[in-house]
């Protein structure tokens, strides 16, 4: 395999990474953070719960989960895991601080008007709330782009691997090779999660 070859073949790899484990973040953060805007004391300990989660270092996290069953071990299966852990809180938090950010008069007209909680939920609350639920995804992914490089410690693949391998053989290029397309990758989708958030900018 040449090398362009190698290189195309882990963008797509760290490509499932991040993709797979924003997916999951936000499949288990979107439903909890629009319960945790209904129940104050549940939102203080839930979201402190995922704040701590946050500040501990990505590879002691994956050092933890690799001796559990089912959820750990080497592979892409933990490193998906770990990540998805990391991205709940910009997009819990974000979802969270854009619906209890309207303005009460705006919920009390929609359910004056005859809409029910759902309703008022999908047609006026997250509607509304959408520039800071964007802002908090495009958080998510382009920190996940830079923590996935850290998955090829755990034989996670990705990016990490040309980094790791040019750090044992002290090769800046191989490193290089890694660094610079998750850079891009960052970039790139920094740019068009900017651009989101300027077209659904109420």
């Amino acid at each position: 395999m040449s090398f362009a070859s190698e290189i195309a073949s882990y963008s797509g790899e760290h490509v499932v990474l991040v993709g797979a484990s924003v997916a999951i973040a936000i499949a288990v953060g979107a439903p909890t953070a629009i319960a945790l805007t209904r129940h104050v004391h549940t939102r203080r300990w839930v979201l402190g719960v995922v704040n701590v989660i946050q500040t501990i270092p990505s590879l002691a996290l994956f050092g933890v989960l690799l001796p559990i069953p089912f959820v750990g071990g080497i592979g892409k299966r933990t490193a998906i895991i770990v990540l998805a852990l990391y991205a709940l809180l910009p997009i819990m938090r974000n979802m969270v601080v854009g619906i209890l950010g309207i303005e009460p008069g705006v919920r009390d007209s929609a359910l004056a008007m005859g809409m029910t909680r759902q309703q008022v939920l999908w047609r006026v609350e997250i509607p509304l709330a959408l520039p800071t639920i964007l802002a908090g995804l495009r958080i998510a992914i382009v920190s996940t782009i830079g923590t996935a490089t850290v998955a090829a410690a755990i034989g996670g693949g990705g990016l990490g691997t040309f980094i790791f391998r040019g750090i044992a053989t002290a090769d800046l290029a191989t490193v290089l090779a890694g660094a610079i397309p998750a850079a891009l990758m960052a970039i790139v989708a920094d740019e068009v999660l900017e651009w989101a958030e300027r077209h659904y900018s109420v």
